[in-house]
């Protein structure tokens, strides 16, 4: 067979796959979630709170299984709660997705220090938790893939959310050197930094004519991004297409960066 016939469309697919995603209840990661599960993976989420109905219909109707896991990922523990509990459904973990995170703004003379821990215990702690103990089991299937959540300020410095910048670019550095020894695993760790996107967490700053214009003029695209337009990279990241990419960040931003 050539190589040009290598090629497949299945390279895409993600049946019989299970896919934790943290934080997969809301948002962007709800999205995250339903876009595997029309791949045809069976979801595992995490979440703080016990809302997930909307979520638990929207990946039912695509006929693929969720459960959802109620847990704090800054406890003690809560990484190796996390992978047990998802072994003892599924028996297998093949993507992680570390969506969960938060962001707390304020101008830096005026930053609590309460505020800085707050961020990097679940932007950056937490997420190298999980992933160090999900590393584990997919060293032992010699298999898997992790799927960090960087941002533009992986990239810049940002104003008024210290923790969140530096949370972000650590999120970047691990991802490269989760990359460099988990690699010879089959394991592949990349993360995918969104550029701005229209959920609940900008609508402040849509909704503020100057800040959103200075935005808009940047994007060479010209628009905010909706959620749907992140879908195709996640689910690229998450499947065979991407088993020779490795430690990278992919920006899925319209163009800001190159602005």
């Amino acid at each position: 067979m050539s190589e040009l016939n290598l090629y497949s469309r299945n390279f895409f697919d993600l049946d019989g796959k299970v896919i934790i995603v943290t934080g997969g209840n809301t948002g962007l990661g709800q999205a995250y979630a339903v876009a595997f599960a029309e791949s045809g993976a069976d979801l595992f989420i995490s979440t703080h709170d016990d809302n997930w109905e909307t979520t638990r219909e929207l990946i039912e109707a695509k006929g693929r299984k969720v459960h959802f896991f109620q847990i704090d990922l800054t406890a003690e523990g809560a990484a190796d709660a996390v992978v047990k509990e998802c072994l003892d459904v599924y028996g297998k973990i093949d993507v992680l997705v570390n969506n969960a995170g938060t962001i707390r703004r304020a101008p830096l003379l005026e930053y609590k220090d309460e505020d800085w821990r707050a961020v990097m215990d679940i932007n950056l702690n937490a997420s190298y938790y999980l992933s160090h103990a999900v590393a584990k089991v997919m060293a032992e299937q010699k298999s898997g893939k992790i799927i960090n959540v960087a941002s533009m300020l992986a990239f810049q410095g940002g104003k008024f959310v210290p923790p969140y910048t530096a949370s972000k670019h650590a999120v970047a550095g691990i991802t490269k050197a989760f990359a460099n020894e988990l690699g010879a695993l089959n394991i592949q760790v990349n993360a995918i930094a969104p550029g701005y996107i229209k959920t609940a967490n900008t609508a402040p700053i849509r909704e503020d004519e100057v800040r959103n214009k200075e935005i808009l003029d940047r994007i060479p695209a010209g628009h905010w991004a909706e959620p749907h337009e992140l879908m195709g990279a996640i689910v690229f990241l998450a499947s065979r297409a991407s088993d020779y990419v490795n430690g990278h960040i992919l920006a899925v931003d319209g163009g800001w960066l190159v602005r």
